[in-house]
């Protein structure tokens, strides 16, 4: 592709990057105007008049056609068409200076926001290199060559509009008078020259413009200045301000993220409003507000045509002194500017009168300084910044500005630090979680990144982590994020400041006002809470399920929060008060984790009756509302040494996480116990955790993995002493081993926990439930009924509705196992209703899997395949695969019968292959049974038989359970 030049000496050049001379006048003439004229047909005779302005030859035609050709060739790889009445040379815009020129002004003028309309126009300026087709006489071209200068000298007038309008009057100053001095008739650059001028305070000198314009004019032309220059004039003489006039601060280059916010801004002030509208923008220190705000300022330029002013009220400026620092900027001066801030509030008022101003106030301390600077009529607007939430200023609209999220976050990290953000992004990662996403903070991390190309990110990460040099770290020539927080703990009262640090030496995420009324030592209480978020220090977040308000303080402020703290930390009294409200939630609850409940004595309620009971009311929802909190209190309190305090809050919590499925909370909660037990050599508590992962272990199909980790705690627990414990790891190894099939031993098991004496009524309740299962995969089925319905009367005895729910799913499948498929579908949909309205989750699944296999014996397909399915939905939210994998597999059974053979062998394979890698082999036996089952309605009779014979292998003849569900599984592989 090659690149020709036009706006200033002819030049072309080839796709290769080399200079093309061209031979003689006419040749880089007949260019000239192909170009001029690019991709439009010229006319031969425009074309023979560029060649021979005087008289052509006789024989110009063949002449022209001869000078075509050479041009050709000298381009080389460049089109021009021959028509039957000219020629036509073809171009792209980024071949050809003057098409880039014209495409790129165009792009301007559809700006709206004039510093992206002085962009686009300064490029498209930026193409000229000198006059067009300097050096080179093309007469026939002269009337296109002065349309051109006149088109230039219009982008040019437009781009100093746009940059005028965004404050940079000073820079033009030098380049108007330029421009002037070469088209001294150009009243549209002097009126521009004299605005430029008179913002700068240069008045006399913006004078001296127009009467030399009216000079020249008058003497040349016999002719006025018009309108445009006059009003210019005008405009001085009469001390008519410096309108339009821009005080903003420059808007930051690297500015990131806040699209939603400066959306938010721009259309709230952007549009007509029958009053002066007043927006404020809060938020903790070092967030961005400042920033924010001026960003959306500029975006609003066009909206407020007659300026845009600023003032910092920060250090609580006196306003007599800020009215007078805004007369004096609008054009009032000397004796003209009041004594008393009243009247100066007035005149301020006045000067706005009928214009439209964007008043900019960044950090407003107090309501009463915002009120003073409000203009009087509608037309102008006020943005105000505050680290305060001004709760006082009636009728402002608020925007409350919390930290980036992760992607803004690392915006600013590379905008500020470049490339290697993206190449080293865990560690950029962490640096954001450091800085707690804080735009000041990260702005100083990346600033710091940029001063040392060589640092690596995740160095600079390992010193962040460290909460003690934090606050050190994060410092940079004059930024400071312990210094902006410094600003607003100072303005706090000293009750204040003391509730202040207090609650800067907890470390939960969010606090819910109970914690909060601990904390505040004061009987004021509230108007310590509200002072704080007022100052942004503390942020609501809402209310939890429990109707409890909760607030957040931002990590980097909690961090100088704990560094002023002098007293004793009250963060214990918290943990207390925590575990002794989940000690009366979790006993309002069943009982649904098959271990003990820890007995650590529950200490003193430091809460009153009324307020336990209203957090306690739904025991459920308080559990929910509190759950990050108390998992991160239980890492805490085991890095303190705390572990009976954090295993009896984990314990009670467990009764929440257990049916809900939340293992990932406890497994979190267990290794910090087990972790901090191990180093400190407390073999109890290390056999307590080390028994409640291998539970986990259990629910997610780690068979053997649990059922080694089981033997050895019980071991252990056993040497210990600790029979409670010891008893219900040996009930759940027996519950293990039926899923390993290993029945004979399951039952010997329970038979030992039995012998050591349970006391637990819910572990009696479990233990009753596991030797049932055991018996039937004995071939002693019904031993297994009576054992079940013996625990669906305990059940109904007691009330308890989640205990009765799995007493009936227990005697419905004891049911099924004797062939009473309809009495089985009435108890089953009895469990399966109690769940629903209870707690489902884990419960639920169960139910719904039992009553999947039900309905498919009773050849009720339709609700079989709905039960699987929504048993197997439950089960993959919870992470419990092995129930998962048994639903889909009755699911793949339905399709065999539905004629989706095809797609059902494959993932039976994969079932089969999973439960053998659990050594789950009752349920790799039923899933070889319907894969054989499978290869036979697909006429493969070789794979069936060994199918069958992996089945026969893999199963216990006595196991009534297994050859019951595999019957009830087949039924759905017959025809649909």
């Amino acid at each position: 592709m090659a690149n020709f030049g036009v706006l200033g000496p002819l030049t072309v050049q080839r796709a290769t990057g080399e200079w093309v001379t061209l031979r003689g006048d006419r040749q880089r003439s007949l260019l000239a105007v192909l170009l001029f004229h690019a991709n439009q047909h010229v006319p031969v005779g425009r074309l023979v008049e560029a060649l021979w302005p005087d008289l052509p030859p006789k024989s110009y035609l063949s002449n022209l056609q001869t000078y075509v050709s050479r041009l050709r060739e000298r381009l080389g790889d460049v089109t021009i068409e021959h028509a039957a009445h000219g020629y036509r040379l073809l171009v792209g815009s980024e071949e050809l200076d003057l098409l880039a020129f014209r495409e790129t002004a165009a792009a301007g003028r559809r700006a709206t926001d004039p510093a992206e309309r002085a962009t686009w126009l300064r490029q498209a300026l930026g193409w000229w290199r000198d006059h067009a087709l300097a050096e080179l006489d093309v007469p026939v071209l002269d009337a296109e060559l002065a349309k051109l200068a006149a088109e230039r000298l219009a982008v040019f007038g437009d781009c100093v509009d746009a940059e005028l309008a965004i404050g940079r009057h000073s820079e033009l100053i030098g380049e108007l008078t330029a421009t002037l001095a070469e088209h001294p008739l150009a009243e549209r650059t002097a009126a521009q020259l004299m605005l430029a001028l008179r913002l700068a305070g240069r008045q006399t000198d913006a004078l001296e413009v127009y009467q030399r314009v009216r000079t020249t004019l008058v003497g040349e032309l016999g002719i006025e200045p018009g309108a445009e220059l006059r009003q210019a004039h005008a405009a001085i003489l009469q001390g008519d301000g410096d309108w339009p006039l821009c005080q903003l601060p420059p808007d930051l280059p690297d500015f990131a993220g806040r699209d939603a916010e400066v959306t938010e801004l721009t259309t709230v002030l952007g549009k007509s409003h029958d009053t002066v509208p007043v927006v404020v923008v809060s938020g903790e220190p070092g967030v961005g507000k400042s920033a924010l705000a001026v960003r959306a300022a500029h975006r609003l330029r066009d909206a407020y045509p007659d300026g845009q002013l600023y003032v910092s009220l920060s250090g609580a400026r006196d306003i007599a002194e800020v009215l007078a620092d805004l007369l004096r900027g609008i054009g009032v001066t000397g004796p003209a500017i009041p004594d008393d801030p009243a009247a100066r509030a007035a005149a301020f008022r006045g000067r706005l009168t009928g214009r439209r101003v964007l008043v900019v106030l960044d950090d407003a301390t107090e309501p009463t300084q915002v009120r003073a600077l409000i203009p009087g009529t509608p037309g102008c607007a006020v943005l105000v910044t505050s680290r305060r939430r001004l709760s006082g200023l009636a009728g402002a609209r608020r925007v409350a500005l919390g930290p980036f999220d992760g992607v803004e976050a690392r915006e600013l990290l590379g905008r500020l630090a470049g490339s290697r953000v993206h190449d080293e992004s865990p560690a950029a990662a962490r640096i954001a979680d450091a800085c707690g996403n804080l735009p000041l903070a990260l702005r100083i991390a990346g600033t710091r990144l940029a001063l040392r190309p060589h640092l690596r990110l995740s160095a600079l990460a390992e010193r962040l982590e460290d909460e003690v040099r934090r606050l050190d770290e994060l410092a940079v020539s004059d930024l400071q994020v312990r210094g902006s927080i410094a600003l607003s703990f100072e303005a706090l009262r000293p009750v204040t400041r003391a509730a202040f640090c207090a609650i800067g030496q907890v470390r939960d995420r969010d606090l819910p006002g109970w914690a909060l009324g601990i904390l505040i030592d004061d009987p004021d209480a509230d108007a310590v809470l509200e002072e704080l978020v007022e100052a942004s220090l503390l942020e609501p977040v809402g209310a939890d399920r429990t109707g409890e308000p909760r607030y957040r303080m931002h990590d980097l402020i909690r961090v100088f929060a704990a560094e002023h703290a002098t007293g004793r930390s009250s963060a214990l009294s918290i943990v207390h008060a925590t575990i002794a409200l989940a000690d009366t939630a979790a006993r309002r609850l069943p009982r649904s984790v098959p271990m003990p409940l820890p007995d650590k004595e529950i200490p003193p309620q430091p809460l009153g009756a009324e307020v336990v009971a209203r957090l306690t009311a739904d025991p459920r929802a308080w559990f929910e509302a509190a759950r990050p909190n108390i998992v991160h209190s239980v890492r805490a309190l085991c890095e303190h040494g705390w572990r009976s305090e954090a295993l009896a809050l984990l314990g009670r919590l467990s009764i929440h996480l257990w049916p809900h499925g939340y293992y990932a909370d406890m497994r979190t909660g267990y290794e910090a116990l087990r972790e901090s037990a191990l180093a400190d050599g407390d073999k109890r508590v290390l056999a307590l955790a080390d028994a409640n992962l291998a539970l986990l272990s259990h629910a997610r199909g780690r068979y053997e993995e649990a059922a080694m980790e089981y033997r050895r705690c019980a071991a252990e627990l056993a040497r210990l002493g600790d029979v409670a414990a010891q008893s219900w790891t040996l009930i759940n190894l027996a519950d293990c081993l039926i899923g390993l099939g290993a029945p004979a031993e399951s039952l010997a098991l329970i038979d030992e926990a039995t012998e050591l004496g349970i006391t637990d009524p819910y572990a009696e309740f479990v233990a009753l439930r596991t030797k049932s299962s055991a018996l039937a995969r004995l071939g002693r089925p019904y031993e297994s009924a009576a054992l079940d319905a013996d625990s669906v009367a305990r059940a109904r005895e007691t009330g308890e509705p989640r205990q009765l729910a799995l007493a009936l799913q227990g005697f419905s499948w004891s049911l099924a196992l004797d062939g009473k498929l309809d009495r089985a579908r009435e108890l089953s949909e009895e469990s399966v209703l109690l769940l629903r309205e209870g707690e489902g989750g884990s419960a639920l699944a169960k139910s719904l899997r039992t009553l999947g296999a039900i309905h498919a014996g009773l050849g009720q397909r339709r609700q079989s395949v709905a039960a699987y399915e929504e048993a197997r939905n439950l089960a993959r939210e919870l992470n419990e695969r092995p129930r998962e994998l048994s639903c889909a597999r009755a699911i793949a059974a339905s399709w065999i019968g539905e004629g989706r053979t095809a797609e059902a062998i494959p993932l039976l394979r994969g079932c089969l292959r999973e439960f053998q890698e659990m050594r789950s082999l009752p349920s790799a036996a039923i899933t070889s049974r319907i894969l054989a089952k499978a290869y036979e309605k697909t006429g493969n009779a070789a794979d069936a038989r060994v199918a069958r014979d992996d089945a026969d292998r893999l199963g216990h003849p006595l196991d009534a359970n297994a050859a019951t569900l595999t019957g009830l599984l087949l039924k759905l592989t017959d025809q649909a």
